[in-house]
């Protein structure tokens, strides 16, 4: 089964005094690439997220944002050292009053001095920890399926074109009876022309076709692309299936279309090539959205 490298996915889970949300956005990429959006409340659960995303999600570029929300709002609400905002209010009072000043916004002044408003800096305890992990699995879950699901639409269409490339190795194999007799027919044809046909000698002209038919033979070429294409289908349906492996298959799939094409010496074959080719640009196309 392949997956699909974009994915989403979004998980809750409460306990009656508190609620987080976790949300999981991809994209493709080479490798794995986590950034992580979280309250700061539980930035000392940075690392565990990250463990567990990276043994979940394997690759892509994935964002991760977690919310959260408490029943009781005052719960982590910022603390007013109020003796300490007097002392700076008082402070600020006297020196404007020596400097003349009588516009000044002392009360923002004051609240903005150091350590007057503390944020509630407390850690989650264990039962907290278990929201916000029960949070994160079940966004993991739907994240996974979403990307299974994209997987199965990416497997229907690498299928059906690397069926549709089989298909042209078909045609190739149709049209390529009367290569062989034209090349030859061709070269005697010229041989006549240049030399006259009296003076060829026929032994040394069957030893030259024969060399020449066997660099032109693509036999080869048409049975490793066949089984490039069958060995691609069953990593599309094999449990392990993985884009790396899938792009290294159609590299030697485009090798053997290449070869296939240089040699072929007709325009006929020539254009069933291009086809070929044209399927398998969209194929690796396909491929960079493949876990």
């Amino acid at each position: 089964m392949i997956k699909s490298m974009t994915g989403y996915g979004i998980g809750s889970h409460e306990n009656g005094k508190v609620k987080y949300t976790v949300e999981l956005k991809s994209l493709n990429s080479k490798f794995l690439e986590l950034s992580l959006r979280l309250p700061k409340i539980v930035s000392d659960r940075e690392l565990t997220l990250r463990t567990e995303a990276s043994k979940l999600i394997e690759r892509g570029k994935v964002n991760i944002t977690v919310s959260v929300e408490y029943a009781d709002q005052t719960a982590k609400a910022s603390t007013i050292n109020a003796a300490l905002f007097k002392q700076y209010y008082k402070q600020l009072q006297e020196i404007a009053q020596d400097v003349g000043e009588t516009n000044a916004s002392l009360f923002q002044m004051a609240l903005g001095m150091p350590e007057v408003v503390s944020a509630n800096e407390d850690t989650v305890d264990e039962e907290e920890g278990k929201v916000l992990m029960g949070a994160f699995y079940t966004a993991i879950a739907h994240f996974t399926k979403f990307r299974e699901d994209e997987g199965d639409v990416l497997k229907k269409d690498l299928e059906s074109r690397v069926h549709l490339i089989l298909s042209y190795l078909t045609q190739v194999e149709e049209v390529e009876g009367n290569r062989i007799p034209l090349i030859r027919e061709r070269l005697s044809h010229y041989l006549d022309e240049a030399v006259g046909k009296e003076n060829v000698d026929m032994n040394r002209f069957e030893q030259e076709i024969i060399y020449y038919i066997d660099k032109l033979d693509v036999t080869e070429e048409k049975v490793r692309l066949r089984s490039h294409c069958n060995y691609f289908i069953q990593g599309l349906n094999a449990s392990d299936s993985s884009g790396k492996k899938l792009g290294f298959i159609s590299q030697e799939m485009g090798r053997e279309i290449n070869t296939l094409g240089s040699k072929a010496n007709d325009a006929n074959i020539q254009q069933i090539v291009v086809r070929m080719k044209e399927e398998l640009e969209k194929i690796k196309e396909q491929l960079l959205n493949v876990l």
